[in-house]
């Protein structure tokens, strides 16, 4: 059973990777100046993948943000549906849900 101090350092060193990967995106996606038709096309086709992977990251570091709230508060590992607590075995795949698995289906 992993302590509370031990997801907290996984879920802080998942948000920084998150951060970073977002900077990274962002930067990408400023780069992209082309003047010729052809390529501005490509780099926008390209750019709607790298925005979805934005959306995505965005979406991950706002679970992993309400995560450590629920931290402390000292409601982390409860559902917040039912009250239940939540598995460690589904805490190890998914640290950040705030769902039991009967309430995440």
């Amino acid at each position: 059973m992993k302590d509370l101090a031990a997801r907290r350092a996984e879920l802080e060193g998942r948000l920084a990777v998150l951060d970073a990967r977002l900077r990274a995106l962002d930067a990408e996606l400023d780069s992209h100046q082309s003047k010729d038709w052809e390529e501005l096309a490509t780099e926008r086709e390209g750019d709607e993948v790298l925005e979805k992977l934005g959306q995505s990251g965005e979406a991950e570091i706002a679970r992993i943000r309400a995560a450590l709230v629920r931290m402390d508060r000292g409601d982390y590992g409860i559902c917040v549906q039912c009250g239940a607590k939540i598995t460690e075995k589904r805490l190890d795949l998914l640290p950040y849900t705030p769902f039991c698995r009967r309430c995440a289906t």
